[in-house]
């Protein structure tokens, strides 16, 4: 494990960490931020953040303004790439698939299968790493993400739900296996069966019985993907026929952009550390 960059923000130390990854066969980079509280000795809860498409594990460490929230609160803040990344790793046309569009998933089909192992990289072997590595205390994990990060978010707790205690999403694809954002990759990366794309679709996991306690989703009216890739009117469905409290908030003029994300970033990490805190 290498750290690529340190910097101290809010008392706080934000890393960027490299190391070699078993599950993607590269190297993967991902950033972590440890609140001053992690000084003073013990485990601190950890919120996990998964970053949306054609992004890396800047975008939001550079511009999601979460670090004066989690110094507050006491949080741990890691967010990590999107796919595999290096010159032998296929890629493909578009934005939308291949590199910077993992789509948190096990591909199982030629030629991504050997490279484009997300899934396990985000839910085995990351959280291995870093609860080795650093102050994390693994009984209180909270995760969110924005657009196929909140995608890769919602799938992530449906499928782990004893393992996080809460989560949360920004402008997520909510239901893939309706949506164009969603019928290239899960086709490309797991074949052309729907069925086995129900894993990694938050809407099908629901209607499938996965379960959690509590949602909370913030998307904007002038988000220009809402209607055809976003949807949010699908899992506000689901939930309400799975009885599952569901806070949609619909805010007025917001765009898919990080200016969207860091206004209400720090409400949701508020939203995080009460949940975090109980028991």
């Amino acid at each position: 494990m290498e750290i690529v960059s340190e910097n101290k923000s809010h008392g706080g130390r934000q890393l960027v960490v490299k190391h070699a990854s078993s599950a993607t066969a590269t190297d993967m980079t991902f950033s972590i931020f440890l609140p001053p509280q992690a000084d003073n000795g013990g485990k601190l809860p950890v919120v996990w953040y998964l970053s949306g498409l054609t992004c890396t594990h800047a975008n939001d460490t550079e511009k999601g303004e979460y670090r004066a929230a989690c110094a507050e609160l006491g949080l741990i803040f890691i967010a990590p790439d999107t796919s595999p990344r290096g010159d032998d790793v296929p890629d493909g046309e578009g934005y939308d698939f291949g590199k910077g569009a993992g789509f948190y998933v096990d591909a199982t089909e030629s030629p991504w299968a050997a490279n484009y192992r997300m899934w396990s990289y985000v839910t085995e072997e990351l959280p291995a790493l870093v609860a080795a590595e650093f102050p994390v205390d693994i009984d209180r994990q909270a995760i969110t993400g924005h657009s196929m990060g909140g995608h890769g978010a919602l799938t992530v707790a449906l499928n782990h739900p004893k393992r996080f205690r809460s989560v949360s999403a920004f402008a997520p694809i909510v239901a893939p296996g309706q949506v164009p954002w969603g019928q290239k990759p899960l086709g490309g990366y797991l074949g052309d069966d729907p069925a086995t794309w129900r894993k990694h679709d938050a809407v099908a996991l629901i209607e499938d019985g996965a379960r959690v306690d509590e949602i909370l989703v913030d998307v904007g009216t002038a988000d220009p993907f809402i209607e055809n890739e976003l949807r949010p009117e699908l899992l506000e469905a689901a939930c309400a026929n799975a009885v599952i409290s569901l806070t949609l908030r619909r805010q007025p003029g917001y765009d898919h952009s990080y200016f969207f994300i860091s206004t209400f970033m720090a409400e949701h990490l508020r939203w995080h550390a009460e949940r975090l805190r109980r028991g």
